[in-house]
């Protein structure tokens, strides 16, 4: 007997689970940097620290945000989608 195919994720499916994977990629680095409190590195870095905390959170972000908070940790875009994103 035949197993059933998997249905493809959806769309949102798979941008939800990326933005997960892009808040715990920014924590591991800011923590990596000394930071063990995201308030403190936002406030540090003039960026909001609600806003800092959501994208931490998983939640969604402009591409302009994120620079502003990977030239805080001082890392580039490429090396910060070389690890964890397939």
């Amino acid at each position: 007997m035949k197993k059933a195919a998997k249905p493809e994720e959806s769309v949102e499916v798979v941008i939800e689970r990326k933005l997960k994977t892009m808040g715990t990629r920014l924590q591991q680095l800011r923590k990596a940097k000394g930071f063990n409190n995201y308030e403190k590195f936002a406030y540090e870095n003039d960026i909001p620290r609600a806003q800092y905390g959501r994208y931490e959170r998983g939640q969604d972000l402009k591409l302009s945000s994120l620079i502003k908070v990977l030239e805080a940790l001082d890392i580039s875009l490429k090396d910060f989608f070389a690890e964890g994103f397939e």
